[in-house]
């Protein structure tokens, strides 16, 4: 006859597999997460162009360092520059919880509110630079749409360093393989360099953008919903 195993004997559950946990993870609140985070977009954007158009002080024009003068103009790394509106999606995309979720908007918006109000109160730009990119589709449109002000502290790379740090943490949890945590931060460091090579930013502008985004990103992981219970169901 079989013998029950007793309660405190039985063998504990698995953990789930770092694709599983990262699959979970994806589909959770999806519709939210996209609508979400196209909506904080757009909002940020009315923000920023209002203040890029209409400056409430004088503009300061930022002052080129050494790494300025030795980065050349490099129309290639466009693509990288660009792929921060995807690469910002990743981190929200990520938050299991709907708690999780609204907390991670609320720090990621303080960042963002916190530099339109430095652009608001102390509004520069970079130094007119005589690049001629009338060869080079989507550079006219690139300048023309996002014109050299509003430059330091970088947002662009600010942001992106904050969802690295935010993603990171993710992977680390969920015991996701090294080479994947490396590609985060590779997609990151293509960002940051871009704004310096596709000239939109001095390095100083790089400098503080990164020094905003690590003072929300590391608060961000101490003042956050606790971790999920164990044995939480992956369906």
């Amino acid at each position: 006859m079989h013998t029950p195993i007793p309660l405190h004997m039985a063998p504990e559950a698995a953990p789930p597999t770092w694709t599983a946990d990262i699959w979970l993870r994806m589909r959770r609140h999806f519709l939210l997460k996209a609508v979400g985070t196209t909506v904080f977009t757009w909002l940020f954007f009315i923000g920023y162009f209002h203040l890029l158009r209409n400056p409430s002080f004088p503009v300061e024009v930022m002052p080129l360092t050494p790494l300025d003068h030795l980065i050349p103009f490099q129309p290639y790394t466009l693509g990288a520059y660009l792929s921060l509106w995807l690469y910002v999606g990743i981190a929200p995309g990520l938050q299991l919880t709907f708690r999780e979720l609204v907390v991670y908007g609320l720090w990621i918006g303080g960042l963002c509110i916190t530099g339109l109000g430095l652009f608001y109160f102390w509004p520069t730009q970079i130094p007119p630079l005589s690049i001629d990119v009338s060869g080079y589709p989507g550079f006219a449109m690139l300048q023309g749409v996002d014109a050299a002000g509003n430059a330091c502290p970088s947002m662009h790379v600010a942001v992106a360093i904050f969802t690295a740090i935010r993603v990171e943490h993710v992977l680390r949890e969920s015991r996701t393989p090294v080479p994947w945590r490396v590609l985060n931060w590779l997609w990151f460091a293509a960002i940051a360099y871009s704004t310096l090579a596709v000239k939109q930013h001095v390095a100083l502008d790089v400098v503080a953008g990164a020094l905003l985004g690590m003072a929300f990103a590391f608060p961000s992981l101490r003042w956050r919903p606790g971790k999920r219970r164990q044995g939480m169901s992956l369906s």
